[in-house]
């Protein structure tokens, strides 16, 4: 199973700001459908919160720490391992992690591939998404939309791959594999 996470973010990295997307970008709307649509979405509480509802055409999984939470329309699980693991028993190919801060956090060396919207702007944010060491990533795939009366910001959507490298055995592995490997 591939592992993706999608995220949008500002120059600065920020993703989030007061539990609410920073902008309005109707551009990546449409994009976050069209790549996650049939398949599983994995989010944290606080991002599902904000989002309000289960999205149509997915199956949700919310991550909390919270054992007594509930929500209609999501399978509630309490780890990322547990998220995984249910997304590849009921058979997925691409499991895809739609944050937040935390959540891509403690996914980003999981992850197989990012697909990325850069906002070409710098927004008030009070969640950011985690550094990237770009030595471990290989762009795919990316293409400019401009701004324009539904989109308050330029972006650029890309499509990273993270490099995968061969071990000592002739295994494909990914990087970060490869360093406990030693």
């Amino acid at each position: 199973m591939i592992v993706s996470l999608i995220v949008a973010m500002d120059e600065r990295g920020g993703i989030g700001y007061h539990g609410a997307l920073p902008w309005r970008l109707s551009a990546d709307l449409k994009r976050f459908k069209e790549l996650t649509l049939g398949h599983h979405l994995i989010v944290g509480r606080k991002t599902f919160e904000s989002i309000g509802r289960p999205l149509p055409g997915r199956q949700m999984i919310v991550i909390t720490r919270n054992p007594g939470y509930q929500a209609e329309g999501v399978t509630i699980t309490h780890s990322i391992e547990a998220a995984l693991r249910m997304a590849r028993n009921r058979g997925e190919t691409e499991a895809f992690v739609g944050g937040g801060a935390e959540v891509y956090s403690e996914t980003v060396d999981l992850a197989d591939r990012i697909y990325l919207t850069q906002v070409h702007a710098k927004v008030d944010s009070d969640a950011y998404f985690p550094e990237l060491d770009m030595g471990c990533w290989r762009l795919e795939h990316s293409s400019e939309h401009e701004a324009d009366t539904k989109n308050q910001y330029p972006v650029t959507f890309t499509t990273l791959a993270r490099n995968h490298i061969v071990d000592r055995d002739g295994k494909e592995t990914n990087h970060e594999h490869h360093k406990d490997m030693s």
